[in-house]
């Protein structure tokens, strides 16, 4: 089994407004730390690169960010190991908080790329069912149950 995550987040400005800046004008750097991360395997982008364009939950305020991970571990070592970090402590300068859940983590199959659509559900899932193991966050202790899942694939 393979770690699924999804990330949300609504914008406090325009991407293209000077208070935005450092976030945009390091995306593709950031993206590239995570693609060259160890337990990569994929991440939602569009033509340009990024998912900034992809709109979600009809609001164009908030944007998404998904990716498949080989483990917990791996997506942890990006997040809070790397460059990745110094942004993370950033976000409130740039995303209003959303008063509930803004990311979910779910087990895939190995080899199967999830949708945004199946991203969301899974994200209601956790809104509306607390951490279960079918959606959970980094709290949860389905996220430690990883290598369970792992030896019943």
């Amino acid at each position: 089994m393979h770690l699924a995550q999804l990330n949300i987040a609504k914008v406090r400005f325009d991407l293209e407004s000077p208070e935005m800046s450092d976030f945009v004008n390091n995306l593709e750097p950031i993206n590239a730390i995570a693609e060259k991360s160890p337990g990569f395997i994929w991440r939602l982008k569009d033509e340009t690169g990024d998912a900034t364009s992809i709109e979600v939950e009809n609001n164009p305020d908030i944007i998404v960010n998904m990716s498949v991970w080989e483990s917990v571990e791996s997506l942890k070592n990006f997040m809070f190991k790397t460059h990745h970090i110094d942004f993370l402590k950033r976000k409130k300068e740039w995303f209003v908080p959303l008063g509930e859940a803004s990311y979910v983590l779910w087990w895939i199959p190995e080899g199967h790329i999830p949708t945004v659509q199946e991203a969301v559900a899974k994200l209601e899932h956790l809104r509306e069912n607390g951490e279960t193991q079918e959606a959970f966050s980094f709290k949860g202790n389905y996220a430690k149950l990883e290598s369970a899942h792992t030896s019943n694939a």
